[in-house]
């Protein structure tokens, strides 16, 4: 049996579930079970929000999941299971972007896994994102894959400068 789900869900065909995610991690010998669930929200950078595109090129986006998976493995042990998940489409408010569960045998491995593994999805994951906002404007995001990464990023996967600034214009 795997130790890691990945998936990217089009919401064409479906809509990521929680629960299923928080079922694939648990195992009798896990007493921590996380769960990270992002969703659009109706506020960014001063401007009201209706919704988000997200697109990737899926292959892609599941090899550098998968690198990831196998990044928190080496760092917290064997004793780990990870299911992430990423939404694909047009969302509204409210909707599902990201599902991210880790579950380990102790509570601050599968914290500290599963934040671990969001700051690498949103800092190096391929994926684009384009705000739709309420004039009618819609601005495709730089996104954190584009941050200049330091030497902290390998230590704690979320330390980053910027040459540019999140929600500008190329």
């Amino acid at each position: 049996m795997p130790q890691h789900q990945m998936e990217v869900i089009d919401l064409a065909d479906g809509t990521l579930d929680p629960a299923a995610a928080l079922e694939y991690v648990s195992e009798p010998k896990f007493g921590g079970i996380t769960l990270f669930v992002g969703r659009v929200r109706d506020f960014n950078h001063g401007r009201d929000v209706t919704g988000i595109s997200y697109d990737m090129f899926v292959p892609l986006a599941l090899n550098g999941f998968a690198e990831i998976a196998a990044r928190a493995e080496a760092d917290f042990g064997g004793q780990l299971k990870l299911y992430i998940g990423h939404a694909k489409g047009r969302l509204g408010i409210g909707d599902l972007a990201m599902v991210v569960a880790a579950g380990t045998p102790h509570r601050d491995e599968a914290f500290r896994a599963c934040r671990q593994v969001v700051e690498a999805v949103k800092h190096t994951s391929p994926i684009w994102k384009q705000e739709h906002y309420i004039d009618g404007d819609s601005i495709w995001s730089e996104g954190c894959s584009l941050c200049e990464h330091t030497p902290a990023d390998a230590e704690t996967g979320h330390s980053h400068t910027h040459s540019h600034a999140h929600g500008s214009q190329p």
